[in-house]
């Protein structure tokens, strides 16, 4: 069993951050949380992890992503000193789901895992990795312990 652990996960912004997230649960699915001093609770980013065995025997996997984002204050608040909490004004989620047959190998679901990340990379006719580099030698996904990986390659829901 994959155990929960922190990570740390890079963004998009022009000088990157880098996120950790920290393990919330594993019950009734693994959640995960930001952690960042300068963020209340609400706007920390979330992800969680699924496992379902569909009726036709097939597997459901998945991971969600939120980001939200925060409302920035205007006024400096009434003439008495009071400043309104911050609020989220709204939330980008990202969703990846696999569909695996029962029959499908670990294999064969860390080459679809791989490509399905190259596209989203920005997979192009010039390169097949995207914009990260993960050149890495074959089975990259495959071998990696990593939670994610794991859900994905092996079905297995980090505890």
């Amino acid at each position: 069993m994959a155990q929960m652990t922190n990570f740390l996960v890079k963004d998009d912004a022009a000088t990157p951050k880098e996120w950790t997230f920290v393990p919330l649960t594993d019950t009734p699915n693994p959640i995960w949380r930001s952690i960042d001093s300068s963020i209340p609770i609400e706007g920390q980013v979330r992800l969680q992890f699924q496992e379902t065995k569909l009726k036709n025997g097939q597997y459901k996997i998945t991971a969600k992503l939120e980001v939200p984002v925060m409302e920035t204050l205007g006024a400096s608040g009434t003439s008495a000193g009071y400043v309104a909490p911050p609020k989220v004004a709204y939330t980008t989620t990202v969703i990846l789901t696999m569909f695996a047959d029962r029959r499908s190998t670990s294999q064969d679901r860390a080459n679809t895992l791989r490509l399905i990340i190259g596209i989203a990379q920005g997979a192009s006719s010039t390169t097949g990795t995207g914009t990260l580099a993960n050149t890495a030698a074959g089975q990259a996904f495959l071998s990696n312990a990593n939670p994610g990986p794991q859900l994905f390659t092996n079905l297995v829901l980090p505890n």
